[in-house]
């Protein structure tokens, strides 16, 4: 690759991982919060390679300059140097065209932030299984009960206590069609370190009609009955009282209790 072509792609790469991580908070739809440092330093690090290439090359160039202006042309000198070309005629210097291919992430950072997660990928994903647990804690007293999908999945079909029947439960997330057969899931996606290793987590909705697929929406509503509760048998799903529309939050892939300010 020509040296010119590498420092402007290491100079867009880094303005483009600055404005992703540093300016706005499109870095979330690939990695985790907690990585936002460690892109803020490769965007930083990716600048200074740059800028440090291009005077390099500057420098080299003005050396290349100076010297010239002394050069006094000996017999043979072109064939034993072979300039460029290296005598055979013609020139190993430039650029393959799949490098030119590396323009275009650097360019989508810049000029195009790809669409979020969402129930594009959920409707096409099994959700992930919820982590084993012995023991659960009782629920709080207030009614509804706030709930993360994991946790409501979980003591539906692990709680031999059977907390939540019977219980008001509030839970967030957005809407993903069902597809075939009509209704909708309550869903999140979760991000462990990034997108690549996204999981799903799907609660079922019954007793009202879906909204938009993508809107973010916080329910109300009781374990729909089925199977035996505290077993895999017990359908992970709620018969829903109200369905509000919410602001999508910041970080979208967490699963996160409900919050009044969301609304």
């Amino acid at each position: 690759m020509k040296r010119p072509v590498q420092v402007v792609l290491l100079v867009l790469g880094g303005l483009g991982l600055l404005r992703a991580s540093l300016l706005t908070d499109l870095y979330l739809r690939y990695v985790k919060q907690d990585l936002r440092p460690v892109l803020i330093a490769s965007g930083v690090l990716l600048l200074l390679l740059g800028v440090a290439d291009a005077v390099s090359q500057w420098r080299h160039r003005g050396e290349h300059h100076g010297h010239s202006g002394h050069h006094v042309d000996t017999p043979g000198r072109e064939s034993q140097e072979g300039g460029e070309d290296g005598g055979h005629g013609h020139d190993h210097s430039g650029m393959p065209r799949a490098a030119w291919l590396l323009f275009l992430p650097v360019l989508s950072l810049l000029l195009y932030a790809p669409p979020a997660l969402g129930a594009y990928t959920a409707a096409r994903e099994t959700p992930a299984a919820v982590d084993e647990r012995q023991h659960f804690g009782p629920l709080p007293l207030a009614s509804p009960v706030p709930m993360t999908l994991s946790d409501f999945t979980g003591r539906v079909r692990q709680d031999r206590a059977r907390a939540v029947k019977g219980r008001d439960i509030e839970m967030t997330g957005f809407v993903t069609p069902r597809g075939q057969g009509g209704g909708w899931y309550l869903t999140r996606i979760i991000f462990s370190c990034c997108a690549a290793d996204a999981r799903t987590v799907k609660v079922r909705m019954y007793g009202s009609a879906a909204p938009p697929a993508d809107t973010w929406v916080a329910v109300t509503g009781t374990w729909h009955p089925g199977g035996t509760l505290g077993t895999p048998s017990a359908p992970v799903a709620l018969d829903t009282r109200s369905v509000e529309r919410i602001t999508r939050p910041v970080n979208a892939y967490t699963d996160d209790l409900p919050l009044a300010t969301s609304r």
